[in-house]
């Protein structure tokens, strides 16, 4: 009888016991794609370029300013400028993580270490120069975007193939173990858990084509660089300071975007 009362004591004890309860942070860790305090970066975008096209509305301009401040212009500047920087990043995503997989594939593993290789001395070379040479031959919206898809997409595949190479391959044995094809594996298993490397290269490619963009401008391709440049020509530093801030602003707000659609993509428990 007192072993049988030891027991209910025991069983009393546990009913009674606290009830362990997940924290907030806990419960929120990983679940949401989208929380309030992205709302930061676009608003604080929204306010600095407001601010200062209240002050250009009320400042005493001379008439070259006064042109080429008109929002009409400087709107169709900036969506050429945003135009190019997002053909850039669709081309480069379309060519370097299909590059990034196959040579993670095992007949092509070999090639891995000579392209990381190759893009890391890639990213040495000067994006001006290379633009330089361009334009020596050719001129243009598809020159420039050639360029910067060359120079933008060493990142992307680098990250790519250091994402996928990262993924433990005691995770890539138990899917096969569960019968997943190896397209099932890539798709399901190892993309999945290398979108955040992957990720991080591609917005790192982004930002550099949107502040690269503006060099296009020496050889044609339009964007905020006629803005700038212009704006240094002629000495206005208020042209200059609106142009600097646009492409700031287009920057900020393409990392901001990037950065959400791979929260997005990324796996809820790796977030």
């Amino acid at each position: 009888m007192s072993d049988a009362v030891g027991v209910n004591r025991r069983n009393d004890g546990i009913r009674d016991a606290p009830q362990m309860e997940m924290t907030p942070g806990a419960r929120r860790a990983g679940q949401s794609v989208f929380t309030w305090t992205d709302l930061l970066v676009p608003l604080l975008c929204a306010a600095a370029v407001g601010a200062y096209a209240s002050y250009l509305a009320t400042a005493n301009l001379d008439s070259i300013v006064q042109k080429a401040v008109e929002p009409g212009a400087v709107l169709r500047q900036t969506l050429d400028h945003l135009q190019i920087s997002l053909l850039v990043a669709v081309l480069v995503m379309a060519i370097a993580v299909p590059l990034g997989v196959l040579v993670t594939r095992r007949p092509f593993q070999w090639v891995s270490p000579g392209i990381l290789a190759v893009a890391n001395a890639g990213q040495a070379a000067p994006s001006v120069g290379l633009l330089a040479i361009i334009g020596i031959f050719y001129i243009g919206l598809w020159a420039v975007v050639a360029i910067l898809t060359l120079y933008s997409v060493l990142p992307v595949l680098r990250n790519t193939i250091v994402g996928l190479q990262q993924v433990d391959a005691g995770v890539k044995d138990a899917a096969r173990g569960m019968g997943m094809s190896g397209a099932g594996i890539l798709f399901r298993v190892e993309l999945p858990l290398a979108i955040p490397i992957i990720g991080a290269g591609a917005r790192t490619a982004l930002v550099l084509a949107v502040a690269t963009v503006a060099f296009g401008d020496y050889i044609g391709a339009g964007g905020l660089g006629g803005l700038l440049f212009g704006s240094i020509k002629l000495g206005r530093n208020e042209v200059l300071v609106l142009a600097s801030l646009l492409i700031a602003v287009l920057a900020l707000l393409v990392d901001w975007a990037a950065g959400l659609i791979q929260r997005g993509f990324t796996p809820r428990g790796i977030r």
